[in-house]
């Protein structure tokens, strides 16, 4: 039907690539490293830095796909902004790719239509940065306006954390931007994911509203539906599709908001399945994999679809607790035992600690953390 360049190919890729083959795409799968989790799934592979210009226009030149879906941050977006002159559709535009790859620019952009925000500020030096907290305040979250997964995160408590929260930022960045982003904290109540597809020709449709915690600045668990009050959902709503018509273009945003007191702030987007969204695999008939894939290949999608095969569950990340390559993963069949489970295990071949290698997807919250729990990594 279609040839799919895939932009990294990590357990949210492999998933699309899943969905792209049952509509019978050929589909490429690009990233850093050999064997990576989409590649085991795909047609065809390709190992390249995708941060190198030179070898991403080899790279597309090579396959000349029709659609190019980016997956990942660490990406040289220029070249898709030209390579979209010639025809090649990018997935949801080149230019909402390059805005979302940088969350300077894409809080720039929020607030410049005029969605509510935390407090911010960026910072290219220690300097900078020390004087940035000082008028934000303490505690304030810091984190690299490019990263993934929670990398480089963290939250700063007190002004003699701040050299340590700098050099782990900058540690947890990706590409070549040595840019910070220091962050009022909001005490919220709770954090959601609005999955937001937007289509070419119909109407954007919502997921219900996904809550999650996160640990070090990287998704936990998840469940859905985040209990929700209907001004909250329909504000939520509201802000989601005036910033993805802003981006324009096709395909599934994870759109996530702070909840405070009633009031709804936008935090970040992801122009892209978003990790805590894997619950839908659970949750929906059409999870957001499907949704993602059908939208940019242009078909169908209405909102009952999503609401009228709903029902409610949960996902739980396992995590790797030390470096080493994988060996088997004990527990399966235990986790397995409970008949409502079920387990994703991503095929990444090396761990290093904290590494999210599968995931445990569940009715409830209870029952997920209980499978996740009973899973072990074992290296060899």
């Amino acid at each position: 039907m279609k040839k799919i360049m895939l932009l990294g190919s990590g357990e949210l890729g492999k998933e699309v690539i899943i969905s792209a083959q049952r509509f019978g795409c050929e589909v490429i799968a690009v990233d850093r490293y050999i064997n990576a989790p989409g590649m085991q799934v795909a047609d065809k592979y390709e190992v390249i830095n995708m941060l190198d210009a030179k070898d991403l226009k080899s790279c597309i030149n090579k396959h000349n796909p029709d659609i190019i879906v980016p997956e990942i941050e660490a990406i040289r977006t220029e070249v898709l902004l030209e390579v979209e002159k010639t025809g090649i559709t990018i997935i949801p535009t080149a230019r909402a790719v390059n805005l979302t790859m940088n969350r300077d620019r894409i809080r720039d952009l929020a607030k410049s239509i005029g969605l509510p925000t935390a407090k911010y500020q960026y910072a290219e030096n220690i300097e900078e940065f020390t004087k940035a907290i000082g008028e934000i305040g303490v505690p304030c979250v810091v984190k690299p306006v490019m990263s993934s997964s929670g990398k480089g995160q963290s939250t700063v408590k007190s002004i003699e954390e701040i050299d340590k929260a700098w050099n782990y930022a900058l540690s947890g960045a990706r590409g070549d931007r040595v840019k910070i982003i220091i962050e009022e904290f909001i005490n919220f109540d709770y954090e959601i994911t609005l999955l937001t597809v937007k289509q070419k020709d119909g109407p954007t449709v919502f997921c219900p509203p996904i809550g999650h915690y996160q640990e070090r600045g990287d998704y936990q668990y998840s469940w859905q539906p985040q209990e929700m009050n209907k001004q909250e959902i329909i504000k939520a709503q509201e802000i989601a599709k005036i910033i993805t018509d802003e981006l324009g273009g096709m395909g599934i945003f994870g759109v996530e908001f702070f909840i405070k007191d009633n009031h709804v702030i936008f935090s970040e987007l992801s122009p892209r399945p978003h990790d805590t969204g894997m619950v839908t695999m659970k949750t929906q008939r059409l999870s957001e994999f499907d949704l993602h894939v059908r939208a940019f290949l242009e078909l169908p999608i209405t909102q009952e679809m999503i609401d009228n095969d709903f029902s409610a569950g949960a996902s739980h990340v396992i995590l790797a607790d030390t470096e080493g390559k994988v060996h088997l993963y004990e527990g399966i069949k235990d986790a397995l035992s409970n008949p409502n489970i079920d387990i994703r295990i991503f095929g990444k071949s090396e761990t290093r600690k904290y590494r999210r290698m599968a995931v445990a997807l569940a009715p409830s919250l209870k029952e997920a953390k209980q499978a996740a729990n009973k899973i072990k990594v074992i290296i060899k």
